[in-house]
């Protein structure tokens, strides 16, 4: 049976920018490989002018901005549908014209049946960071009940580059489950996954911790502690995907340059938020904006 009700979709957000336009692309190609259909959005109207993320203001707005706005945003999911149907003739394309604040659009869509991630590409002079200046981006991460995947606005496809999927693993529940998603996703891909845990000299630790033995602050000592736990933390997950590759990186570094260091522009980058190891408060502060702002690829940051 085919019908809105039984297709499963992946959200994308368009503004007409390069970066949508890459965030669109990849949408679709993922969309298309593995047999789901693309949902476009967009918003109109003044709210919309700080592209997908939007800006702060009322979120409460229904009546409609004026006629050049609409047609202006008509004209854009046209032009999107169009041009993905060429692309990837046999995929299925609906668009979405939305008042609200571009977030609470793409919110609402990914609150849908079938919805099964969000794509946004990043915006701004000065990398994936500037999408996430004030509340906009991060609320889109720590709102939206599936993934949210951002790529950042110099994107290349490069559809023909194998790529790998980077995990960072930490211990939490939020990184278990951003491994869970990173198996399935180099499952289906045929790709290696990389679970990456990053640590770091207890003795930075100390004195906010408490006494620590002294054997602990022995770096061997820490880097295996990491190295078990990692393991123990991956055994679930290679259970359920016997198929999957699994190379492991323990490194003594900030996780931020741990994840970085590893990915390549070619690979996906797999983080969950909040979690309370390495990776904590991702989407809050400075880690967030420094993973985000230096990938040169494709990341999912699952809530």
């Amino acid at each position: 049976m085919d019908g809105a009700s039984t297709t499963r979709w992946v959200i994308v957000g368009v503004d007409g920018t390069d970066s949508s336009r890459h965030a669109l692309e990849w949408s679709a190609h993922q969309a298309a490989l593995r047999g789901l259909g693309l949902r476009i959005v967009a918003a109109a109207g003044p709210l919309a002018s700080a592209g997908v993320f939007g800006g702060h203001g009322r979120t409460d707005r229904t009546e409609p901005p004026d006629e050049t706005d609409t047609q202006n945003t008509e004209k854009l999911l046209g032009y999107a549908g169009d041009w993905v149907g060429r692309l990837f003739p046999e995929l299925r394309v609906e668009t979405r014209l939305s008042y609200a604040r571009p977030v609470e659009a793409l919110l609402a869509e990914a609150a849908a049946e079938g919805a099964v991630a969000v794509v946004v590409g990043s915006r701004g002079l000065s990398g994936i960071v500037a999408a996430f200046v004030g509340s906009v981006g991060i609320e889109l991460a720590a709102r939206s009940p599936v993934p949210v995947v951002v790529l950042p606005r110099d994107h290349a496809a490069a559809h023909g580059v194998r790529g790998r999927v980077i995990v960072g693993v930490d211990g939490s529940e939020p990184s278990r489950r951003a491994a869970r998603f990173a198996f399935g996703q180099a499952e289906f891909a045929g790709a290696e996954l990389v679970a990456v845990s990053a640590w770091q000299p207890l003795v930075a630790f100390a004195a906010a911790t408490g006494p620590i033995p002294p054997e602990l602050f022995d770096d061997a000592t820490a880097a295996e502690a990491a190295r078990q736990a990692l393991e123990d933390e991956l055994a679930d997950a290679r259970l359920h995907h016997p198929g999957v590759a699994v190379s492991t990186r323990v490194v003594r570094a900030h996780p931020v340059v741990a994840l970085l260091e590893e990915a390549t522009p070619a690979d996906l980058i797999v983080v969950g938020s909040r979690g309370r190891g390495g990776f904590r408060g991702l989407l809050l502060g400075s880690v967030s904006h420094s993973v985000l702002h230096g990938a040169r690829g494709p990341v999912a940051i699952l809530r």
